[in-house]
């Protein structure tokens, strides 16, 4: 459904077109609504009956918001320590002064009126986490249990990029060869992606965690390790990636340590027979 609506709309025009993004901007958002009712069908039909609501099972709760807003994104930003050193290192004006202008309405106000930013760092994220993470997980995790259900869930999560395949042969932007070596690398990182916040969605039971970690690696792109070896700085840099990834696997459970969210709706679902989903 989600990749699907993409394509109902007639038209050659390429992705980034304004009327394009308007166009699945509604194709998502849609996918978006309908989604939590193929749940709760399945729930009924399947006789899955979890102790809270549909919209806690989905991530939206109080308890424990702000430490699931806060925590999973410094964890990826602790990642990401490599690549935030190295643009702090580029940056000509210093990086107080970058966080500064960032922090600007102005800048808000314009990156507020650019399609491209809003479906990278709020639509994209957003939706996506919902329907790939919020939506599915608690689908599979009665059939599969929670540490399967990490690894499964991605795997659809990967293939729906494959679409873009489509797009990039009809524009004739590279070689076939090209293309299919692309679309394998991106399948590999957004599987690996998709492991993570499955794994923070199940931890802390909040889809804040997941969305925010996805607006902030669409903002910070796959680190160029590349330029790194060829950089004046290279021994701090390196150092700096190896540090992050470093405190990233001593923090990772700490930081998602459930006992800061409160009981998380998936656990409901461990109590339901495995038969049901049989």
């Amino acid at each position: 459904m989600f990749v699907g609506s993409l394509y109902v709309w007639r038209g050659n025009l390429p992705r980034d077109h304004p009327n394009t993004i308007k166009r699945r901007f509604t194709s998502v958002l849609c996918v978006s609504a309908v989604s939590p009712l193929v749940v709760l069908a399945w729930t009924n039909s399947m006789k899955v009956r979890p102790s809270p609501p549909l919209w806690a099972l989905l991530g939206f709760r109080l308890e424990g918001f702000v430490p699931a807003a806060l925590l999973p994104l410094t964890l990826t930003m602790v990642l990401f320590l490599g690549p935030l050193t190295q643009l702090a290192i580029e940056s000509p004006r210093g990086l107080f002064h970058d966080v500064k202008v960032g922090l600007n309405s102005r800048s808000w106000s314009k990156c507020v009126k650019d399609l491209r930013w809003l479906r990278n760092q709020v639509v994209a994220p957003l939706t996506e986490e919902f329907v790939f993470r919020a939506c599915m997980i608690p689908m599979l995790v009665p059939c599969t249990g929670p540490t399967a259900a990490i690894f499964i869930s991605p795997l659809f999560f990967g293939v729906a990029h494959f679409h873009h395949i489509i797009e990039q042969l009809r524009f004739g932007q590279d070689t076939v060869f090209e293309i299919l070596i692309c679309a394998a690398f991106q399948f590999t990182y957004t599987y690996i992606f998709g492991v993570y916040t499955a794994f923070i969605f199940i931890r802390t039971g909040h889809l804040m965690g997941p969305v925010l970690c996805h607006s902030f690696c669409n903002q910070m792109g796959f680190p160029a390790i590349g330029s790194v070896l060829q950089h004046p700085q290279r021994p701090a840099i390196l150092l700096s990636y190896q540090l992050g990834v470093l405190l990233f696997l001593i923090l990772l459970f700490p930081f998602t340590d459930p006992a800061f969210y409160g009981m998380t709706p998936i656990c409901s679902l461990l109590l339901t027979p495995r038969s049901a989903c049989a």
